[in-house]
C-alpha cells in the first residue's frame, strides 16, 4: 500500500504495521514488524546497495521475511531497486538485484530544520557574500576537528583512518574505513576516476546532505579537516550531497607521503583536502 506519507516515513511505517489500528493501539506483532522494517532500512543505509540475501543474512531473517519487509519499503518509497553485473570464473554472470535507500528513506534518519538551515545560509550569502558561507562552514567543522583530533592523537599512524571512521560513526555518519579498492573499482557510485593505493573513508549517512547540496562549502570544509587530522593528502571521490550513494574520501597511503612513519595528528605539515565532485 502506497500512501502520501512517503514524505513522512515514520507515519508510513505506522500505517503499514498497524493497518487500521488507531494511534496507541498497535499490536505487539505490528510493533515488532515496524521495528524490524526500520532495522532493514537502517542496514541498507549503512551498507549501501545490497542484495536481499545479504541483508537477510546480516539480520538473521528468513528469505520470506526479508522479502516481505523489502516489498513494504519499496511500496513506501523508502528504498529502490538497482541492478549490478556479477562476474564468475567464466565471465559475466546474471545481473544481481540490489536494494538501495532513496532520498525519502534517507530523510527518515536525518535531522530536521534543513529548510531553516538552507534559508539562513542563503541569507548569509546574499548579505555578506560567499566568503561568509565558507567561514561559517569552517567554523562548524572546527568543533568536530578539535574533538576528533584528541582521538586521533592517541591512535597509531596505521589506525588513524579507522579511528576517524569510528569518531564519525559516533556522531551519526555511519562511517567505515578500508583499504582502497584496486584501480578500476569504485565505492559509493562516485563519478571520479579510481585512485590506486592508500585507504578509503566512507560515510554512509550525512545529516546535512540536503543543505550541502546547495552549499558545497560544507563538504569542502569537512574534506580539508580530514586532511589536517590525518596529516595526509585526501581526495573526495563522491558525496551524498551530489547524488552519490556514499560520501567516499581517498586517503593517500602513508608510504607515499614525506613522513611514512606518520607524525601524530597536528605535528606535521597539514595538507589541504581536495574535492573533486563538481
Amino acid at each position: 500500500m502506497r500512501t502520501a506519507d512517503t514524505e513522512r516515513p515514520a507515519a508510513a511505517h505506522d500505517a503499514m504495521a498497524g493497518g487500521s489500528a488507531r494511534p496507541g493501539e498497535l499490536s505487539a506483532q505490528a510493533r515488532s514488524e515496524r521495528s524490524t522494517r526500520a532495522r532493514v532500512a537502517r542496514l541498507i543505509l549503512e551498507l549501501g546497495p545490497a542484495t536481499a540475501s545479504a541483508i537477510g543474512g546480516r539480520l538473521g531473517l528468513t528469505p520470506a521475511a526479508i522479502r516481505r519487509h523489502l516489498d513494504t519499503l519499496l511500496a513506501e518509497g523508502m528504498i529502490e531497486t538497482r541492478t549490478a553485473r556479477t562476474y564468475t570464473s567464466r565471465g559475466r554472470g546474471r545481473p544481481a538485484r540490489l536494494f538501495a535507500i532513496t532520498d525519502a528513506g534517507r530523510s527518515a534518519f536525518e535531522h530536521t530544520y534543513d529548510d531553516l538551515a538552507s534559508s539562513a545560509l542563503r541569507f548569509l550569502a546574499e548579505e555578506a557574500g560567499p566568503a561568509a558561507v565558507e567561514k561559517f562552514a569552517r567554523h562548524q567543522v572546527g568543533e568536530l576537528e578539535r574533538r576528533y583530533g584528541a582521538v586521533l592523537a592517541g591512535a597509531a599512524p596505521a589506525d588513524r583512518v579507522r579511528a576517524l571512521a569510528d569518531a564519525l560513526s559516533a556522531d551519526g555518519y555511519a562511517a567505515s574505513a578500508s583499504a582502497a579498492p584496486p584501480a578500476g573499482e569504485r565505492t559509493g557510485g562516485g563519478r571520479e576516476g579510481p585512485v590506486a593505493g592508500g585507504e578509503q573513508l566512507c560515510q554512509h549517512h550525512c545529516p546535512v546532505a540536503h543543505v550541502a547540496a546547495e552549499f558545497p562549502q560544507l563538504c569542502e570544509a569537512e574534506t580539508e579537516a580530514f586532511g589536517r587530522l590525518l596529516g595526509r593528502p585526501v581526495q573526495r571521490l563522491a558525496t551524498i550531497a551530489h547524488g552519490d550513494g556514499i560520501c567516499t574520501t581517498h586517503v593517500t597511503g602513508r608510504a607515499l607521503v614525506a613522513d611514512p612513519a606518520g607524525a601524530p595528528a597536528g605535528e606535521q605539515a597539514q595538507p589541504r583536502g581536495e574535492t573533486t565532485t563538481d
